[in-house]
């Protein structure tokens, strides 16, 4: 390494430090220069690191040519590497891949669309792996049924182990004897990924590792498939992998050859890792990542398979940091990867993820803290995060309950100007504090987002923000929230749960959402101002539990429905448990006539007599365009004589470099 290290010193760097360049093409024996660049990143880390040993405090870049990258081990960042810029060169794509390209196919002899290779690693119980990615795009492990979804014969097992009643020939017993099966279960808010160990045909009851099963689980006819059973390996597309004998084995759609596409196993469950030294208080900063794409991983499952809690959890992600301060991770690209696709987790503050692709990942997007951190000392503080200006789509395929963005034991962070769209749970999660407990998460300012097509009848109680807990300071601020579809309940655009304390809600608009625009279930002093809510089907407002305490003030908001009713669910209590005034309400149905509306049961005057109201109107709002409530309010709008506020969403989503801030 002395001679790598003299070499770069002898190119003469550039005045600002060190380039290091590498190429697919390259040889690790090579000077790391554009003529003779270096082949992988490793070798590249190691250089620098003896550049800032020999020059401490120059900064040092490693740029990558085009190509991929495939990794025998994650990316590893240690506070040694701390001021290094890993980026792309201008014009190329380098892609880091977890992964490794599978070749060699052979046509099954029994028919022409069925390719097949063995594995010697698989075989010798070296690799496994639970994804396969096919040009660019995520390949279905082999699945019963092939769409839909089969249904329990009734609740599961209250014990354990877990028992599951099926209907008449939905589970075959031979499928219990293959160790690799998985029984894939959506139920409320999570989902259960299980191998079968026994199946009954006669009493048709399954039975399943786990247990005793949580009560709030209770579904009767919950849905449920089946994965990685030969039997299944019936559609275009699919593929099934045999532990035993490692012959992987993949049903072709028309007209695609296995070995000229680029047929891709992953190897590896994170792509980059960087950690701080926690024994030594010693954090890695000033990394930046700039241009490049991370691809192809792969989870872990344990022997007796997951019960995910809520927000997928146990879930983590592909680009994991701990204990660093001050990253960049700008106009990378990060696609077909198992888990979470960036974890900032303990320790790390003051990281800007900006510009960034997400797409096609089985976990969600960003999630910011851990769970548990309540009590976090300074130097294991995750907090003050940015993360804006991001395209983050077709989350969750393999884990439907993770969220978008989840913010766990963490606050000052800001969310702003991202897409978030085409995921089965919450889009924006901010707290993890059921009750009114003090933690670290408060200060957090989500605006900006747009955020739509979540759920989509995938699960339940879901919101396109949803926050829990305590949270002084967070305000939610100029989004744009549509398209929320839960399976049976709990569709909700505006989302206070559990404790939700001290936050404010404005300038928001949520349309087409199935359960209601806002829904508190309890919590206190939360103010829900200038929001515009329309079309939302079941109810437009809803609210669930009555505490001695004020839950929040509702003002100056405009409801627009079209079905359901304007409040759903308890309204019980006083001006001093919720309070709400100088609001428009409007039912295309029932028109301005007030006598004709209710709310909460009571006509409209009752309502008022309760103290509830008495300055709001019941009129028209006078939509600009009523199949885009997002373009606002016709200037001669009611709402503007009691003090509503345009909302101006025309910046919402990511901007273009130049308008970043």
């Amino acid at each position: 390494m002395r001679t790598c290290l003299l070499l770069l010193l002898a190119v003469g760097p550039a005045v600002l430090g060190a380039t290091i360049q590498v190429s697919p093409t390259g040889s690790d024996a090579g000077r790391g220069t554009r003529r003779s660049p270096l082949a992988t990143v490793s070798a590249a880390l190691k250089a620098g690191r003896d550049w800032r040993a020999a020059k401490p405090g120059e900064a040092v870049t490693i740029e990558l040519a085009g190509g991929r990258y495939e990794l025998a081990e994650p990316v590893r960042f240690t506070p040694a590497d701390s001021g290094i810029t890993l980026r792309a060169g201008r014009g190329q794509i380098p892609v880091l891949s977890g992964g490794r390209r599978l070749v060699g196919w052979r046509r099954a002899a029994q028919r022409a669309d069925l390719w097949t290779q063995t594995i010697p690693a698989v075989r010798d119980g070296q690799w496994y792996f639970h994804q396969l990615f096919v040009d660019g795009q995520r390949a279905q492990r082999a699945r019963t049924p092939n769409t839909g979804f089969l249904r329990t014969a009734g609740k599961l097992g209250e014990t354990s182990p877990i028992t599951l009643p099926f209907q008449a020939g939905d589970l075959k017993p031979e499928w219990a004897q293959l160790p690799d099966a998985r029984l894939i279960m959506l139920m409320k808010w999570t989902d259960l990924q299980l191998p079968i160990h026994a199946i009954d045909p006669a009493l048709r009851v399954a039975t399943l590792p786990g247990g005793p099963r949580p009560y709030w689980m209770d579904e009767p006819d919950a849905r449920y498939w089946v994965e990685n059973v030969p039997e299944a390996l019936d559609a275009p597309g699919e593929w099934y992998l045999d532990r035993k004998s490692g012959v992987l084995s993949y049903l072709a759609p028309s007209g695609v050859d296995p070995n000229q596409a680029l047929v891709v196993a992953p190897r590896l469950r994170e792509v980059v890792r960087v950690e701080g030294d926690a024994v030594t208080g010693q954090p890695v900063s000033g990394l930046q990542f700039m241009g490049l794409t991370l691809a192809d991983t792969d989870y872990e499952m344990p022997a007796e398979g997951m019960i995910s809690p809520q927000s997928a959890v146990p879930v983590r992600g592909c680009f994991r940091v701990t204990h660093a301060v001050a990253g960049v991770v700008e106009d990378c690209v990060f696609a077909n990867l198992a888990g979470y696709a960036i974890d900032l987790g303990r320790g790390a503050q003051h990281w800007r993820i900006v510009g960034n692709t997400v797409r096609d990942i089985g976990g969600g997007a960003v999630r910011i803290g851990e769970p548990g951190d309540r009590d976090a000392k300074s130097f294991d503080e995750c907090h003050s995060q940015v993360v804006t200006d991001n395209e983050l789509v077709r989350l969750g395929r393999v884990f439907a309950p993770a969220c978008g963005v989840i913010i766990f034991q963490s606050g000052t962070n800001r969310i702003a100007h991202n897409h978030l769209a085409d995921l089965y749970y919450t889009g924006i999660s901010v707290g993890w504090n059921w009750g009114y407990e003090t933690t670290p998460c408060r200060a957090n300012v989500i605006e900006f987002n747009l955020v739509e097509q979540v759920g989509q009848g995938r699960l339940s109680d879901m919101g396109g923000f949803y926050t829990l807990g305590p949270q002084p300071g967070t305000v939610i601020r100029n989004n744009l929230f549509r398209d929320i579809q839960s399976y049976r309940y709990g569709g909700w655009a505006l989302y206070t749960d559990e404790g939700s304390s001290g936050i404010v809600v404005e300038n928001n608009v949520a349309y087409r959402c199935k359960d209601a625009g806002f829904h508190q279930h309890y919590g206190r002093d939360n103010v829900i101002r200038n929001n515009l809510l329309a079309w939302n089907q079941n109810h437009s407002v809803m609210r669930t539990r009555a505490e001695p305490h004020r839950s929040f003030w509702f003002t100056h908001n405009v409801v627009i429905a079209d079905s359901g009713t304007l409040l759903g669910s308890n309204w019980e209590g006083t001006t001093n448990q919720f309070w709400s005034d100088e609001n428009v309400w409007f039912d295309t149905r029932l028109g301005p006539a007030a006598e004709k509306y209710q709310f909460a049961g009571k006509p409209w005057p009752a309502w008022q007599a309760r103290g509830q109201d008495f300055h709001s109107l019941i009129a028209d709002p006078m939509l600009i365009d009523p199949r885009r409530p997002e373009l606002g309010l016709k200037p001669e709008s009611p709402a503007f004589k009691l003090g509503y506020r345009q909302i101006d969403l025309r910046s919402i989503g990511p901007r273009k470099p130049g308008k970043r801030k």
